[in-house]
């Protein structure tokens, strides 16, 4: 880490650390991933790693296949450096595949498997992707890419209950679970696998340990499509696990104790928060990870969550939000529930008011972004009530606020929040520009977020500084606007955004989807009203049946912009 330029008073936040946690961590002695996994498949070899359609995969098998998997790559001269794409959901497969490659010393490129043929094919090309783990649901979308991608030399097609060691009717469960039926799709012969065959080829040929460094890159996690072209940033592997121990040294979970503690894993582990949060942080405390493969079949999942035991539950608002419109809600058991950490968005105050009336447990907040691997800051694991924070930054992690001209912003001004820690990412793929156009000459990323930092150290997200609105010279931040109209009894969802006007250069549009079905725009304007000053209230309302989200949950703005 470069020496602060902070002193001790311009970092208010220590003072109110909880009494065990340290102010720093030591960013050399925290290792790889590599190492992260040879000691997890060692100490807890008989535990539960990952469960999912009733079936278990235990540390030891994860190392068996995981060790196959990167015995297969090396027979296919995959060595450090080279890129291995991931387009899977939470599916049992998951886990062996990232941690063969990783062992193996091969940079993975997680996929979102929703994505189109165009987009698989810009991020597979942008990247030099060399092999392809696919879940079979999505290879008609690989199929169609492929003629696109001839660097792409080998596309290995998983089935939904494979890794968990049963077959037949197992994966016709499995099918059912993911609620995706697998389209048609013909790959040449020469260029695809089966992962099976996989296991079975990497089992026989044997794997050859790798020295792998923490300069080393662990990843190119693909960011930036909810605002435009999605870029690499590179995150090594000690980017990541210096953010898996900060996580531990926050959330202080005790490293060894009877197995038990289980995380619902909803949040994909393509995505940043999943990776980190749900995946290598589980991995390194022994706690079993509970696949969720489709989250959004909210009907499945909160079959899922009645018929388990578990500890420790990662969300978004949006799902928080969705899981409470099912009937069965009230029917889940929440007694075991130590925590329940969000991020990736906003966290609506209505919602985390009704999230700790129905369930009694309280909804600490966290900030992250793929360029810091991703947690930055996250409210005390104590907290008794939602603080509409982001918390304070973890151990050896310096945030600033400052204003358009790099200088730090006054107490309680708001400015670009920015950031410098050993998980900051290294860069941006092939994109020297972007990588200086983010950092400060000081060496922190500037995130793009707007924030205030309070007295005690704590940090307040105002807004995107892309979606900030501004109606006749006057700031107006969308998420302050969807926060007072969520409250309203009868809006299920909404989002905010400018819409040019001649008269005062942007008006706030508000677009909603109702809880109930008789709610008008007057009366969402009127409620508006109460609490938001007028050049805040919404010009016009728009109502949807749904609104558009990335596959995590996080509405997508850009969408409804000019609708």
């Amino acid at each position: 880490m470069v020496d602060s330029v902070l002193a001790p008073a311009a970092r208010p936040w220590l003072a109110a650390y909880p009494a065990d946690v340290p102010a720093e961590i030591d960013p050399s002695r925290v290792g790889t991933l590599a190492d992260l996994f040879a000691d997890c498949t060692r100490r807890y070899a008989d535990w539960p790693a990952l469960r999912c359609f009733g079936g278990t995969v235990t540390f030891a098998g994860l190392k068996r296949d995981a060790e196959a998997v990167a015995g297969w790559l090396q027979a296919q001269g995959i060595g450090r450096g080279d890129r291995v794409a991931v387009m899977m959901p939470n599916v049992p497969a998951y886990g062996a595949v990232l941690f063969g490659a990783l062992i193996a010393g091969a940079t993975v490129v997680n996929v979102n498997p929703l994505y189109t043929a165009r987009e698989l094919t810009h991020q597979l090309a942008d990247a030099g992707a060399r092999i392809l783990f696919a879940l079979e649901n999505f290879a008609a979308t690989v199929a169609q890419a492929l003629p696109d991608l001839p660097a792409l030399e080998r596309v290995v097609v998983a089935g939904a209950g494979d890794g968990l060691g049963l077959r037949g009717g197992l994966v016709t469960l499995a099918a059912r679970h993911v609620k995706r039926a697998v389209p048609p799709y013909s790959l040449p012969a020469e260029r695809r696998i089966a992962y099976p065959a996989v296991l079975a080829a990497g089992a026989k040929s044997g794997f050859r340990p790798v020295a792998v460094s923490p300069d080393d890159l662990a990843f190119l996690q693909y960011t930036g499509g909810t605002t435009g072209i999605a870029k690499g940033a590179m995150l090594t592997h000690r980017n990541v696990a210096a953010n898996v121990e900060q996580c531990r040294a926050w959330f202080a979970l005790p490293e060894r104790q009877a197995p038990g503690r289980v995380m619902v894993a909803a949040l994909p582990f393509y995505h940043i928060f999943g990776l980190t949060c749900c995946f290598f942080y589980m991995m390194r405390v022994g706690a079993c990870c509970l696949l969720i493969p489709n989250p959004r079949d909210i009907a499945g999942f909160v079959k899922t969550l009645r018929g388990n035991r578990f500890t420790l539950l990662s969300g978004v608002n949006t799902l928080f939000n969705a899981l409470m419109t099912h009937p069965d809600f009230d029917r889940i058991q929440w007694r075991d529930l130590d925590y329940v950490i969000a991020g990736g968005m906003a966290v609506q105050a209505a919602v985390a008011k009704r999230w700790k009336e129905r369930t009694g447990r309280t909804i600490i907040e966290g900030y992250g972004l793929s360029e810091t691997s991703p947690v930055v800051t996250v409210n005390r694991r104590d907290l008794p009530e939602w603080s509409g924070t982001i918390g304070y930054p973890l151990s050896s992690t310096e945030v600033s606020v400052r204003r358009a001209d790099g200088a730090a912003a006054g107490d309680g001004e708001p400015g670009e929040l920015c950031v410098r820690g050993p998980q900051v990412m290294a860069g941006y793929w092939s994109r020297p520009g972007e990588t200086a156009a983010a950092m400060t000459p000081d060496g922190f990323f500037r995130t793009g977020d707007v924030a205030v930092i309070q007295r005690d150290g704590q940090v307040r997200i105002v807004d995107r500084m892309k979606d900030m609105i501004l109606v006749s010279g006057f700031n107006v931040y969308p998420n302050e606007v969807e926060d007072v109209l969520a409250a309203h009894p009868g809006v299920l969802e909404v989002a905010v955004v400018g819409e040019p006007s001649p008269e005062t250069g942007e008006v706030v549009v508000a677009h909603v989807v109702r809880r109930d079905p008789d709610l008008t725009a007057e009366a969402l304007r009127a409620h508006a009203r109460e609490g938001l000053t007028g050049y805040k209230v919404p010009r016009r309302v728009v109502f949807h049946d749904s609104l558009p989200k990335t596959n995590v949950g996080k509405v997508l703005r850009r969408e409804l912009r000019g609708a």
